[in-house]
This record gives C-alpha cells, sequence and structure tokens, in this order.
C-alpha cells in the first residue's frame, strides 16, 4: 500500500525504513480494536470473535464457500477422463468420490491447523495440466506420483520457510495486483461456467451468437441481479441465498422446459443446454463412495519411463503452478477479509502453507491431481467468513458430497457463477490501493492483473508481474529495493515460461 506523501502522527512500525522517521512519514499502525473476551472454547481456539465474527457468519460462509466450488466433484472426473498412455481409463465414480474426500479432509485440516477461512480441492488447471502428460507421456500411476513428489517438494520448502520467505519477499504493489488480478479472474470464471462468453472465432463470444439466449442464462442473470441487491441492501448471507435462489428456478426452468446438457453423450452440441451439471431431481439422494483409487501411484515410475530430467521438469511445472497459485489465492482471499498486516502479508502464514502442500501430495495420492487453496474462498469471506471454523464447515460439507454426490449435482454452474461475478467485484476494489505515479511499478500490477483473466492462469499473472517488477525496478536505479528472493522467484519463472523448448531440447 502507498504511504501517504506528507508527515502523519502516529507510532512507527516495523515496516518505516530509517529514512522514513527522519522524514517525518509513519505508517499508521493497524488496529485490532479492543480484545474481545472468548465465549467458549471453540471461540477461543477459532478467535471468532476476536476477528470480529460470529458462528453463524462462519458456518454460512463455509457453506457459501462449499457450493461456489462443489463443481469440482463432478468437473474434476471429467478433466481426468481421458485415457493414459497405456490405455488405461480412471473410473468416473471413484474420481468423484476420492475428490471430494481430498478436498473434505485437507479443508477441516486447513481449519484446525491453519484457522483461516480457506478450503482445498483439486487444482484447476493443475489437473488439466496432468491429464495432458497422462495422454502423451506417462501413465496414471506414473503422473499421479510425479504430483506427490512435487507436494512432498513444496512441503520441504515450507519447513525450511522458504515458501513463507517467498510469500513476504513479494512487494505490496504485486500483492495488491494479484488481488485485483484474481478479481478479473473470477469474473471470468463466473461468466464463463454460465456461458456468458465462449470461445469463439477469433477469441470469445457473447452469449449465443452475439445474443444472452437460453434459459440458462436467463437463470444466471436472475441469479446476478439478485445477489446484487441483496449485496448492496447489505442482507445477511446475500451470496448463499442467491444461491438457492437460482438452483430452486433452474430445477422449475428445467422441469418445464427439458433443456438437457449443453453437450449430449454424443458429443452433439446444444448451445442452449445447462453447462456443467442439469438441475434435475436425483432418482436417489445417497451413494456409496468408490473409494478404489486411493494410493494407486507410482512414485518413481515416471522416472523409468521418460527418463530422470525429463521427470523433473514436469515436477517443476507442477510445483511453479501450485506453488504461485496458493500465494496468489492466499493474498487475494486474506485481503477480502482484511486478514493481512501493513505489508500484505498473512500473519500466520507458516501452518497455511503447510497444509496446502500437503494437500498437493495429498491429491497424487488419491488419484485425483494436485489439491490446492481455492480462491472461491473469497465467497465465502464476503459472506462473512473470517476464521478457520468455516473451512470446517466446508470440508464437512464435501465429505457429505461424498456420500451425497446426486445432491451435489443439483447446483448448475449458472447458479453459483453469479457468486463469483459479484465477489470479483468486491475484490477489484482493492485497486484504489496501487501507486499510479511510478510506471516501473504500474506496469507490472498491470501485466500481472491482465494475464491472470486473458490467460486463465495466476500462475501466469504473478510470473509476468515478478519478471518485469525485477527488470524495470533494476533499470530505473532501484535496485537495492528488489528483495534477493524476487531475483531467485524471477529465474524461476523465465525457467517456467521457457519450459516448452527446455523439454524438447532435452
Amino acid at each position: 500500500m502507498a504511504r501517504k506523501s506528507g508527515p502523519t502522527t502516529g507510532s512507527t512500525t516495523p515496516g518505516d525504513t530509517p529514512a522514513d522517521v527522519a522524514a517525518g512519514v509513519r505508517t499508521p499502525r493497524r488496529s485490532e480494536g479492543p480484545r474481545v473476551r472468548p465465549r467458549n472454547g471453540l471461540d477461543r481456539y477459532f478467535e471468532i470473535s476476536a476477528r470480529r465474527s460470529t458462528l453463524t457468519r462462519e458456518l454460512r460462509g463455509g457453506v457459501t464457500t462449499f457450493f461456489t466450488m462443489a463443481y469440482i466433484v463432478v468437473l474434476n472426473p471429467i478433466i481426468l477422463s481421458g485415457a493414459d498412455v497405456t490405455g488405461a481409463e480412471l473410473p468416473f465414480a471413484s474420481v468423484a468420490a476420492v475428490t471430494a474426500l481430498i478436498a473434505g479432509v485437507m479443508t477441516i485440516l486447513m481449519g484446525v491447523v491453519g484457522r483461516y477461512p480457506f478450503a482445498l480441492a483439486t487444482g484447476l488447471g493443475i489437473n488439466a495440466i496432468v491429464a495432458v502428460y497422462a495422454a502423451t507421456q506417462l501413465s496414471w500411476p506414473e503422473i499421479m506420483g510425479l504430483v506427490v513428489l512435487e507436494g512432498l517438494l513444496i512441503t520441504v520448502l515450507v519447513l525450511t520457510g522458504f515458501r513463507r520467505a517467498v510469500f513476504e519477499a513479494i512487494p505490496p504493489q504485486l500483492k495488491t495486483a494479484i488481488a485485483v488480478g484474481i478479481g478479473f479472474f473470477l469474473t471470468i470464471i463466473g461468466l464463463a461456467d454460465a456461458g456468458v462468453i465462449r470461445p469463439g472465432n477469433p477469441l470469445i463470444s457473447f452469449g449465443v451468437s452475439g445474443q444472452l439466449a437460453g434459459w440458462p442464462l436467463l437463470v444466471f442473470v436472475v441469479g446476478l441481479l439478485l445477489t446484487a441487491v441483496l449485496v448492496v441492501r447489505r442482507v445477511k448471507g446475500a451470496l448463499l441465498i442467491g444461491i438457492v435462489v437460482a438452483t430452486v428456478l433452474a430445477i422449475v426452468v428445467e422441469a418445464i422446459a427439458d433443456i438437457g446438457p449443453r453437450f449430449g453423450a454424443d458429443g452433439a452440441e446444444n448451445a442452449r443446454g445447462w453447462a456443467l451439471q442439469v438441475p434435475t431431481l436425483p432418482e436417489e439422494v445417497v451413494s456409496a463412495p468408490d473409494l478404489s483409487l486411493v494410493g494407486q501411484f507410482s512414485l518413481f515410475g515416471g522416472f523409468e519411463r521418460i527418463g530422470v530430467l525429463a521427470a523433473l521438469l514436469i515436477v517443476f511445472s507442477i510445483m511453479i503452478a501450485d506453488f504461485f497459485d496458493t500465494v496468489g489465492t492466499v493474498t487475494a482471499v486474506g485481503a477480502e477479509g482484511d486478514l493481512l498486516d501493513e505489508k500484505r502479508n498473512l500473519p500466520g502464514s507458516q501452518p497455511v502453507l503447510l497444509v496446502d502442500s500437503l494437500a498437493a501430495a495429498a491429491g497424487g495420492a488419491g488419484s485425483v491431481s494436485s489439491n490446492t487453496t481455492y480462491v472461491e474462498s473469497a465467497a465465502g469471506v464476503a459472506d462473512g467468513a473470517r476464521t478457520g471454523l468455516a473451512s470446517v464447515a466446508t470440508g464437512v460439507l464435501f465429505l457429505f458430497a461424498m456420500l451425497f454426490t446426486p445432491l451435489v449435482q443439483i447446483v448448475p454452474s449458472e447458479a453459483a457463477a453469479p457468486a463469483l461475478v459479484i465477489v470479483g467485484a468486491l475484490m477489484i476494489s482493492q485497486i484504489r490501493n496501487l501507486e499510479w505515479d511510478d510506471m516501473s511499478l504500474v506496469i507490472p500490477a498491470f501485466l500481472t492483473i491482465a494475464l491472470m483473466p486473458f490467460t486463465y492462469s495466476i500462475t501466469n499473472g504473478i510470473g509476468a508481474g515478478v519478471i518485469s517488477y525485477v527488470l524495470l525496478r533494476s533499470v530505473v536505479g532501484r535496485r537495492r529495493e528488489v528483495h534477493p528472493l524476487m531475483w531467485v522467484i524471477a529465474v524461476l519463472f523465465l525457467v517456467y515460461f521457457a519450459l516448452e523448448p527446455l523439454q524438447q531440447l532435452f
């Protein structure tokens, strides 16, 4: 956050340099307000009252987060549905069940150990990378073994303090830009999930043939307008109410119009159909989970099949995506909940980063790809969640989803998407904290913000921002202001962006 240009009153903080003190410039000390006496042991452990929250808000926020990310239980099996190089396929039902299981266990662990309102599940983007490697180079057990190794490697980096050091080395300007960029990224995700924007020629198209046509899009529009009204009227549980009302409307619409999915079983496209889940009442409520995929991985099989160097490059690519997706997500969600300190760092982040790292390994061990902290957690935070109790609630719902998968499939993406768009609007308001009078800061921030939605990747945005920040601050004579670790990160990102030619070379 930019410091004010004139002298201010107040005591110094650890962020004030000797030059600041001599010039009379002070960074206002962050006030936590008067201490609140915990009401009970649960309140004391999760610091519910201390963070100005309530039990109701935490549970409500946890439920909201679950419904905005429950789609992963259905989407992950679709992404991992192809055959590997041996022709083997992962069972759809087992992938769905284990996806819910790992997400539930690791999210509860995040709540209990990390004590922040962050939910975890299979990382989108990372699972697509895993699917490509399985289809072209490795078997499913072999690529999942490399995911386990990647998770264990990040865990070592956490235990040595390196991951936290990297988190804190990123300057406030880029951290704010990350939060803003993720706001736009969430908006793009929401609009794409609803079908408002779709792959087109040459790039993207608006709705169906340039129009908001079809009943599913109407459900999205109604849900978006309703949620917006509830938010500006400061109605408690606005996001959750919007999701529930839109889901009920979707069920009624489908029952009357019989719209069906956007893509049929034969691959035929119904442009006006539901994007993912068709909102119909299920014939059965409970289904026994198939957990046969747990433990079906080969830790070093990938090294034997494609060689040590090629396998290490795959581990590196997944690690970079996993590593910096979490940095961006934690920064953005923490900023939305006003949980960051003066330097835009998350206090007590070490347990959060540790659980996130273990989740990566757990996802590989369960054959459902690396699990990571979800940016959709911002929806629960926007609905009032401030503590790990919200994550416990989200995790419990994922465990129930493992048993009640038919019920989870009722909520169409068109009903959950409005919450993501509204949260995006809330998050981009942080753009006011950026410095705009120094182009060596403006350009890295702009690249960070622009590349996240346009390339559909948090990692790409952070990488572009880091590389340009190091370069531009150096050429304007501000090299000493660049943290040494930023140089290391910049080099790693250069390798990451040049990964394909390196793979072809070796």
